[in-house]
């Protein structure tokens, strides 16, 4: 059983590195278009990238207290939940940045349904980035942990890291 809850993970990131790949084949507009979105792809990626490594501190601290009061294994899954969560919202963030432009050059020059669809597929990335690495990370610890209790109390620790990162990229 927890095989296949892997594999669906991983499909699912599949589908999205193909939503990805299907919105950089995108017709991306005209030069200035193209020259603006790439300012605003480094602005937020950068900022991104700022934003993670203040994370990371906060990740430590909260892993060295995690490690020191509760234990390693809740630790871990802590730290990873963290990071899944924060290669997601690369992976989102990536996407959104580059759709921006197709989504914009397709109301101009095509229609509403066409703009709408590369829009939402660019949303998808992340939407299917964040549910996949979480189903996977929730997968290998039900595989790889054979005790319930145990299981159950890794499993909080993977939520609060993913939720920890998630607060903080909405919050900013």
């Amino acid at each position: 059983m927890e095989l296949w809850i892997l594999l669906v993970g991983f499909l699912g990131l599949v589908y999205a590195l193909y939503l990805f790949w299907s919105v950089t084949k995108m017709q991306p507009g005209s030069a200035r278009m193209q020259e603006i979105a790439a300012s605003i792809h480094e602005g937020a990626m950068t900022y991104l990238r700022r934003q993670y490594l203040s994370l990371l501190v906060f990740m430590a601290i909260v892993f060295i207290a995690i490690l020191a009061f509760i234990g390693l294994p809740i630790a871990l899954a802590y730290l990873s939940g963290g990071l899944f969560s924060m290669l997601a919202g690369y992976i989102g963030m990536s996407a959104a940045t580059r759709a921006n432009v197709r989504t914009a050059h397709a109301a101009s020059t095509y229609n509403q349904g066409k703009s709408l669809g590369t829009a939402f597929k660019g949303g998808a990335v992340m939407g299917m980035s964040i549910a996949s690495l979480g189903i996977i990370g929730l997968g290998l610890i039900w595989f790889l942990i054979p005790d319930l209790k145990t299981k159950a109390l890794v499993v909080s620790g993977f939520s609060m890291g993913a939720s920890s990162i998630a607060l903080f990229a909405r919050v900013g």
